[in-house]
């Protein structure tokens, strides 16, 4: 397969593998973690107005949400990318991180949340993906007999 088409479905596989693990971590929250009594978290007005009863417990899995499906996502991108492995984890991380920055803009949350989660959720999770992505499948991602042609 040509290289470039295959690093731009390692970067859309690393997106719906990354989409996926986000979903269903926040889907499952409630049953982990249940809301403050009474607050209707489907929608970005019902979250803000249940803020001020949340305590940090109830923004444990909204992080776990973001880290560990952002570390999924790049793991599969450098897992599956021909070449420029770290590069496309780390795209795949800075996609996640602008959507987590727009979540922010529309929800807000507490500065302690908003910074924890933008510093220490996207970039560092892509990285350590894409060193996971890339030690399990070699530096170039082809196999030994396409690498040596």
């Amino acid at each position: 397969m040509n290289p470039i088409v295959r690093n731009v479905l390692a970067v859309i596989a690393g997106f719906v593998a990354a989409s996926v693990v986000n979903m269903a971590i926040i889907k499952g929250s409630n049953y982990v973690v249940p809301p403050p009594p009474g607050a209707d978290m489907t929608t970005a007005e019902g979250i803000r107005a249940a803020m001020p009863r949340m305590t940090p417990i109830h923004y444990l899995m909204p992080f776990l949400a973001h880290a560990l499906g952002t570390l999924v996502g790049a793991f599969a991108a450098a897992a599956i990318a021909a070449t420029r492995k770290m590069t496309l984890a780390l795209v795949l991380g800075g996609i996640f991180l602008l959507g987590g920055i727009v979540a922010v803009s529309m929800i807000g949350g507490p500065l302690w949340f908003i910074a924890c989660d933008l510093v220490l959720a996207y970039i560092p999770m892509a990285w350590l993906g894409g060193r996971l992505g890339t030690s399990m499948t070699g530096r170039t991602g082809l196999s030994p007999a396409v690498a040596s042609h």
